[in-house]
């Protein structure tokens, strides 16, 4: 089932319901899918992808952290709940998220299927964990468990801090053999 219809299905059942928070909540998503659609249609698209609205969620969930958090700051704490309610409502429309040791291992997983080294490839390897993983992960996070299995080899030895498994050629360094 597409990602508007599940929406679509939970604000017609919050019509039904009393939680109006709820119901506001479905209504801004779905006046945002709609502002989004009509935005793609008059650049030429057919709409907007599934991939694109769980983008969208995302945004909207941070947002609404980031807002909680500021309104504690200044000891607003009704605003800060009704924030943070919110933000539980549109994590409701989100892929399961991957944490843990199990993004651990799919991180380690990627590294090893893109026979990575070093860090000069923490772009190659994020970028393939966003296509494996669109959605699944916090990619801040995961991207954080990608440099420290980058830097440290497989005998368990640090990578970038000394320089021992740097792949740029000798001509770049000097005679003490330190980066030019």
């Amino acid at each position: 089932m597409l990602k508007r219809d599940t929406i679509s299905n939970a604000l017609k059942q919050a019509l039904v319901g009393t939680d109006k928070c709820r119901l506001t909540t479905l209504r801004l998503i779905q006046a945002a899918i709609r502002d989004r659609d009509e935005a793609a249609k008059a650049h030429g698209g057919d709409g907007v992808a599934d991939s694109d609205i769980v983008e969208m969620l995302q945004t909207m969930v941070r947002q609404r952290d980031v807002s909680a958090r500021e309104f504690e700051e200044m000891g607003q704490l009704d605003l800060a709940e009704q924030e943070k309610r919110e933000s539980q409502i549109i994590r409701e429309f989100l892929p399961r998220q991957v944490e843990g040791d199990a993004m651990q291992a799919l991180c380690a997983e990627t590294v090893t299927d893109l026979d990575a080294h070093g860090l000069r490839d923490i772009g190659r390897c994020m970028s393939a964990l966003k296509t494996r993983y669109p959605g699944q992960m916090d990619f801040v996070k995961a991207s954080c468990v990608v440099r420290d299995l980058l830097r440290v080899g497989s005998n368990g030895s640090a990578l970038a801090s000394n320089g021992a498994a740097d792949t740029r050629p000798a001509g770049d360094r000097d005679e003490s053999g330190k980066l030019s």
